[in-house]
């Protein structure tokens, strides 16, 4: 018999949960206890997850290699994500997929709240005075911005043989951590279920339209985040958006319908080099170092995610919130790794950081393998839109290929 994938494990989960928590109500609210240890087991990894595969992806950077390359990669990489994540917070603000249901924050997470700092503080805090403590908080923006220096520091003494050693030790030790977090995502059908069940048997079906809605915004800022790029390549390429659509087609539907980066990875750089016209060496390092640190549709989810699950718990964001909400999916971005349900490892670290509990990632489960077409879709092309840019801008473009 064939096995049935995780994601429709999860799906089939969703339902299942749905259902069980409609019928028996409030009775079955004491199963919630099982989806929270399926939850405690993604966060007692994540913060070590996304230090070691920081420093991984920024550590292997050759400076003199790279040269400029790097330097304007870098810079479209964090201005793409950082416009994703405010196109998505705004897309969230305007259509409210969160309203329709109406939940009650904790007086923990209440507590939080009426603790909220100035924008002069936000900025501060993303700065950690000691790692340590930043590391035991989860306080993930600290913990990345420490990642990102240390990476940068281990770079720049790469040429030692005793950084090689050390360099290979951390990529062992990221796979352990990766092997960790799997072998907890399969038992994500089952935490789902409890998770599902629990809070539809305290709230109802009243759960249901704001899902719908979250898909639609997800669609919506998508789309215009997609265009923009496509308007962008086509004026400064000097070349027809419709003919990079055609071309980029392939490596489209691989990405909307695996949900998988590093699995669509090897037709995207085919595609780039030989139907896009991009070259070995700019697709050679673009391509790779995007999958690791570049994801636009990560950032437009996590974005409205947080928009949504707070108009659920009634919760107001002030203007340093929502600025540290597109400041944290996108430092999130760089931090991502190829695990099942990704999406949810990375909701899982914004959501707390916001004062919204982390059970409230529940409610966006069910419909994570939908959220994902559209994360990987953008991912995917955003970074070959990037590897085209750059690209022209190095004069390695072949427009024989690129029109042909």
């Amino acid at each position: 018999m064939k096995k049935i994938q995780l994601t429709s494990q999860i799906l089939i989960a969703m339902i299942l949960g749905l259902v069980a928590g409609t019928f028996f109500g409030e009775r079955i609210a004491w199963i919630q206890l099982i989806g929270d240890l399926f939850l405690r087991g993604i966060q007692m990894a994540v913060v070590v997850m996304i230090m070691g595969a920081v420093i991984e992806a920024v550590g292997q950077l050759n400076p003199k290699e790279l040269g400029k390359v790097g330097g304007k990669l870098a810079a479209w990489f964090v201005g793409g994500t950082l416009v994703s994540a405010a196109v998505g917070l705004l897309f969230a603000q305007w259509i409210r997929p969160g309203e329709g249901l109406s939940l009650t924050l904790s007086q923990n997470n209440l507590a939080a709240q009426t603790k909220i700092p100035s924008l002069h503080e936000t900025i501060l805090n993303f700065v950690p005075s000691n790692i340590m403590k930043a590391m035991s908080e989860g306080n993930m923006i600290q913990v990345i911005i420490f990642a990102l220096f240390f990476g940068y520091a281990l770079s720049l003494l790469s040429s030692q043989k005793e950084m090689t050693n050390l360099k290979e030790s951390i990529h062992q030790f990221n796979q352990i951590i990766i092997e960790m977090i799997k072998q907890v995502m399969k038992l994500a059908p089952i935490g789902i279920f409890a998770l599902l069940a629990g809070v539809t048997g305290k709230v109802g079906l009243q759960i249901i339209l704001p899902l719908v809605k979250f898909l639609l915004t997800m669609g919506v800022a998508t789309i215009v985040v997609f265009v923009g790029w496509l308007v962008l390549v086509g004026i400064y390429c000097q070349v027809s958006p419709i003919l990079v659509l055609k071309k980029m087609w392939r490596m489209s539907l691989v990405a909307f319908t695996t949900t998988s980066s590093s699995i669509t990875l090897p037709i995207e750089m085919e595609d780039q080099e030989n139907k896009l016209g991009v070259s070995k060496r700019i697709s050679g390092v673009a391509a790779p170092l995007a999958m690791a640190m570049n994801s636009n549709g990560l950032a437009i989810y996590l974005s409205i995610a947080v928009v949504t699950l707070s108009q659920i718990y009634n919760l107001q964001l002030s203007t340093g919130q929502l600025l540290q909400t597109i400041i944290l999916s996108t430092l999130c971005t760089f931090g991502t790794v190829t695990v099942p349900g990704g999406g949810l490892v990375a909701l899982a670290i914004v959501v707390p950081a916001l004062g919204l509990p982390l059970e409230s990632v529940a409610l966006l489960a069910g419909v994570d393998w939908f959220s994902g077409m559209f994360r990987t879709l953008l991912n995917v092309d955003g970074d070959t839109f990037i590897a085209m840019l750059i690209a022209k801008d190095e004069k390695e473009l072949d427009y024989r290929l690129l029109k042909d």
